[in-house]
């Protein structure tokens, strides 16, 4: 009997705005989530690799602009965009990234080129993009990234502190053409913005992938945990497919992906318990915010945060997909 395929995404998370959001606006987040888990849980049902399942769904997040990868990247303090994505096979290990491209259409899919064609792990900035060019990956001018909903984000974070805001999410946004753009459930200002998503395929291998244009107002050449292996994105057949979203510094120094896989390899633990001690109980001590998603080896899901929210989907095989964005009972 095969593995018990199965699927998660996740697309940021961070502070609760539900005073503010109207039933429709929810509808269509929790929608969208749906459609993209059910997109990459198709690829497992006809018989398609978890690799290809994670790269697709990552794909589709970071073309819609809802969310802080590809297309719906924040900006730089330079007024720049500057992505990270990275991507691992659970069954080889091998893993591919990329960090600070400016102008690759998905940085996932860059980051699978660079596992696939290259004799590297991680490639940064023109060099990364001179190698993608080669190998005919598709290319967007800036313009493609732009959004008013981030620029508007740039702007407040420059006249009013200059570093990553800590508003309550109250009053609408005002893009600097002058209009009011509705709020997203999770603060922009309080979302720590990155995709990804893990699978175990029919064959029973595991993959991960995760995707982000990371922190509103950083410094150029910034990078976070998005692409380091084992903070931001991990997948090993021998225990889990794993990927997370928050502070990325906090997850750097606590390499908290690895820590899960660890605990469960020389411990013994679950990915439950093992997620849980991590997120709920490690993280903290270094101020880590956010949360991980997790698919093990015999199908189990854990998406575990310690925000008040992340936009989160998921489905095995057979069953109905689910969204949700809140904490549970909220």
């Amino acid at each position: 009997m095969g593995a018990r395929a199965a699927m998660a995404i996740h697309g940021g998370a961070g502070t609760i705005l539900r005073s503010t959001l109207s039933a429709e606006r929810e509808a269509h987040y929790l929608s969208t989530l749906q459609a993209i888990v059910c997109a990459g849980s198709e690829v497992l049902a006809k018989g398609g690799s978890a690799l290809d399942a994670v790269s697709l769904a990552v794909s589709l997040l970071e073309d819609c602009p809802m969310f802080n990868a590809g297309k719906g990247s924040v900006f730089t303090n330079a007024g720049t965009i500057e992505m990270d994505a990275a991507i691992m096979d659970g069954n080889t290990r091998r893993a591919g990234a990329v960090a600070c491209v400016q102008h690759v259409r998905n940085p996932i899919q860059a980051a699978r080129a660079i596992m696939e064609h290259s004799p590297h792990v991680l490639m940064v900035g023109q060099g990364a993009e001179t190698f993608l060019r080669q190998h005919g990956l598709p290319f967007e001018d800036s313009a493609y990234f732009y959004t008013e909903e981030r620029h508007a984000q740039l702007q407040r974070a420059r006249l009013e502190s200059g570093v990553l805001l800590d508003h309550d999410g109250a009053n609408l946004l005002t893009s600097t053409s002058g209009k009011a753009v509705e709020p997203a459930p999770l603060d922009p200002d309080r979302k720590f913005g990155t995709v990804g998503a893990v699978a175990l395929d029919l064959q029973g291998n595991l993959a991960a992938a995760t995707s982000t244009g990371g922190m509103t107002n950083k410094l150029p050449g910034r990078v976070g945990d998005t692409p380091m292996l084992g903070a931001g994105c991990y997948a090993d057949n021998q225990t889990a497919a794993l990927s997370s979203t928050g502070t990325g510094e906090a997850f750097m120094r606590s390499l908290a992906l690895y820590d899960i896989a660890a605990q469960m390899q020389y411990l013994g633990y679950s990915l439950e318990k093992a997620a849980h001690t991590v997120v709920m109980d490690k993280l903290p001590l270094v101020d880590g915010q956010g949360g991980i998603i997790g698919v093990d080896r015999l199908g189990n899901i854990v998406l575990p945060f310690n925000t008040e929210g992340m936009y989160r989907a998921w489905q095995r095989l057979g069953e109905s997909p689910v969204s949700a964005i809140y904490t549970p009972g909220n």
